[in-house]
Formats: structure tokens, C-alpha cells, sequence
């Protein structure tokens, strides 16, 4: 008996808790079961339905710019609370939550880099902080970022992921439009390209300012795209809104952006319209 209990095979002890590996992800459209490294490896783009899943920043910066290229521009200008705004908690406490989620100041993090070789500025809107929010410091570094493309005569290039106008902030938000709108004039007057990327969701005050002024508007497939959010809308209005209203495909055939590019197609189109943009060969 002893003998039989000592060939008995066992199974293997797997590890519970935080020590478990997140091996698989689920579709958030067609449920398809993805292997984590096959689902990093394709973008994070469901390789069954094609849905665009959101990313992080730092993920996007390694899908769009030359490994190794980035430099770090942003980061030294801190949000306050001039209103001394409090609802549920205070502003200053959801703001600690949100940098400790995040490791950074604010909802943008820009910088120069290279795409396929081409130099440029990059600015990329975090919807993990604070549903990427646009507040005095968001503002800020965008027209920072606009300027030194103007100082170094480089194309910028700006990944929008917004909820909007940031509430706690109020007017001192709502001026960031007009801001950023102004610093992005510059690179116009100087003759340089501005191109925008739209990923899910760009919406209110973001969408009604800097990220739908560029030469070139470039979205992702699916995203979400608009002012008000269509049930708002639909309540306002009080008529039935059509299919796949404010979703990219449908502002392409209205007009509102120039082209819907597949994230695994996005270096080599954006290296594309710059070469064109620039007169650089591509």
C-alpha cells in the first residue's frame, strides 16, 4: 500500500492569489479567449472580430515609435485646486488616487521620439488618469508640446483619449480649448504637419478643440467619437439616432475624419501621410 501511495502521480500545486499568472483575456465584443502574448504580440486587437481593445500609454508609445526613441518632455508641471472643489471626496484626494495609479502627474505624458526614422513630437492623452480628463496641466503640456515642435521644426503627432472637459476644474478646464487651439496655430503658421489620432473614447471639450483641428484626423476602428454622449443626445433631440452614430467608421462617411486605420497599420500609414506631409521620401 505504501508502495502504490509513492508511485501515486500528484498534481501540481498551482499558486493562487496574486501570485497566479493572467495567462488569457477576454474579447470585450466576441468573447474570443486570447492568449496574453498573442494578444500583445497583435496590438492587443482581437485577432477573431478585429475589436481595438484601449492600451496603456506606455504600450502605446512601443507600438507607435522606434524602440529606444522616446524622450520624455512632460511630467514637471503639477495640477492644483485654486476652487477648492469637493464632492464625494476632495479634488487633491482624487488626484493622489489617480497618480498613484498612474505614476504620473496628469493625463498626458509627451516627447520627442521617432517614427520609422521620422523625428517628431509626441503627445498621448491617458484615459487611466482620471478618465483622461482635460484640466489646466492636460492644457498645458499640449501647448508645450505644440511649441517645441515649432522650436524644432518637427511634425506632432497626438493620441486623444478623453472623457472630456475636466469638472473639478471648471472654467480654468474650459479654457484649455482656446489654449491649445492658439499653441496649435503656431505649428500652422510655421508650416509643419499636425496629425491626430483618435482612439476610443474621444469625447467633449477634447473632441471640440485640439483633436479634431489637425491636418490629418486619423482614427481606430470602433472608437467612440463625439461632443455629448449619444444617449444625451438622443434624449435631446428626441429621435432615434442611426446605426454606429459617433463610432469612427460613420464620422469617415460623414467627413468629420480623413481615415480609420487598423492599429497593426498605423506606424507604416503614419509614416506615410508624414513623408507627404514633409516632402520626405518614404
Amino acid at each position: 500500500m505504501a508502495l502504490e501511495k509513492f508511485f501515486r502521480r500528484k498534481r501540481p500545486q498551482v499558486a493562487r492569489g496574486d501570485d497566479l499568472p493572467d495567462l488569457w483575456s477576454k474579447c470585450a465584443a466576441c468573447g474570443t479567449q486570447i492568449y496574453n502574448r498573442d494578444f500583445d504580440s497583435n496590438l492587443r486587437v482581437c485577432p477573431k472580430c478585429g475589436h481595438h481593445h484601449r492600451i496603456s500609454v506606455a504600450q502605446r508609445i512601443e507600438f507607435l515609435l522606434d524602440q529606444g526613441s522616446f524622450e520624455q518632455t512632460s511630467g514637471q508641471v503639477y495640477p492644483l485646486d485654486p476652487l477648492n472643489f469637493e464632492d464625494t471626496e476632495s479634488y487633491p484626494e482624487r488626484l493622489r488616487r489617480a497618480q498613484n495609479k498612474t505614476g504620473r502627474p496628469d493625463a498626458v505624458v509627451a516627447g520627442r521620439g521617432t517614427l520609422l526614422g521620422r523625428p517628431l513630437v509626441l503627445a498621448v492623452m491617458d484615459f487611466e488618469f482620471s478618465g483622461g480628463s482635460m484640466g489646466s496641466v492636460v492644457g498645458e503640456e499640449i501647448a508645450r508640446a505644440a511649441e517645441l515642435a515649432v522650436q524644432e521644426g518637427l511634425p506632432l503627432l497626438l493620441v486623444a483619449a478623453s472623457g472630456g472637459a475636466r469638472m473639478q476644474e471648471s472654467a480654468l478646464s474650459l479654457m484649455q480649448m482656446a489654449k491649445t487651439t492658439v499653441a496649435l496655430q503656431g505649428l500652422s503658421n510655421a508650416g509643419l504637419p499636425y496629425i491626430s489620432l483618435l482612439t476610443d473614447p474621444t469625447t467633449g471639450g477634447v473632441t471640440a478643440s485640439f483633436a479634431t483641428i489637425a491636418d490629418v484626423i486619423v482614427a481606430e476602428p470602433g472608437a467612440l467619437i463625439g461632443f455629448a454622449g449619444p444617449r444625451v443626445i438622443q434624449q435631446t433631440i428626441r429621435q432615434s439616432l442611426p446605426e454606429g452614430f459617433q463610432r469612427a467608421e460613420f464620422l469617415l462617411e460623414h467627413g468629420m475624419v480623413d481615415l480609420v486605420v487598423d492599429r497593426r497599420q498605423q506606424r507604416a500609414t503614419l509614416a506615410t501621410v508624414l513623408s507627404h506631409l514633409t516632402r520626405r521620401s518614404a
